[in-house]
């Protein structure tokens, strides 16, 4: 790959940009991709957190989890809920615990290879020591900025 800047160059380029142009890019790769398909990030994160659960999860456990992802908010995570009850996907009993259905187990299926695909092609050519440098030095970044970010 050629870089944008020699080594030299690039210590003096601001994270700030860079981490951005790198969340630009994955997120809106996983998003389009996701919308060929027929949903959105968000239904994926409900699809996935029931389809992984070891035990039934209620609404309001799966909202407040994944309302702080991309800064999602309650509001859009209960409507995109509501959509995934609505395609068919899951189901919602009483209590308010979400259970995966057929079909859902199969968009489940599809989305999660399509998943599987994308990751390959972000870390073509990165080193899982690389990627676990990265992570770790984003999550520094994070800390010394006084930043709050985690992912289960």
């Amino acid at each position: 790959m050629e870089y944008s800047h020699s080594d030299a160059e690039l210590l003096r380029q601001p994270i700030g940009y860079w981490s951005w142009a790198a969340y630009k890019a994955v997120v809106t790769r996983i998003q389009s991709t996701l919308a060929e398909i027929g949903t959105t990030q968000p239904q994926w994160w409900v699809l996935a957190q029931i389809a992984n659960a070891d035990t039934a999860k209620t609404r309001g456990e799966v909202s407040r989890l994944l309302r702080n992802y991309l800064d999602s908010g309650a509001d859009v995570m209960e409507s995109e809920i509501d959509a995934t009850i609505a395609r068919g996907w899951i189901t919602e009993d009483a209590e308010g615990r979400l259970g995966i259905t057929a079909e859902g187990r199969a968009f489940y299926d599809k989305a999660a290879a399509l998943q599987g695909e994308l990751e390959a092609e972000r870390r073509a050519g990165i080193s899982d020591e690389e990627y676990l440098t990265t992570m770790k030095v984003l999550q520094r970044f994070i800390h010394n900025t006084g930043g709050h970010a985690w992912h289960h």
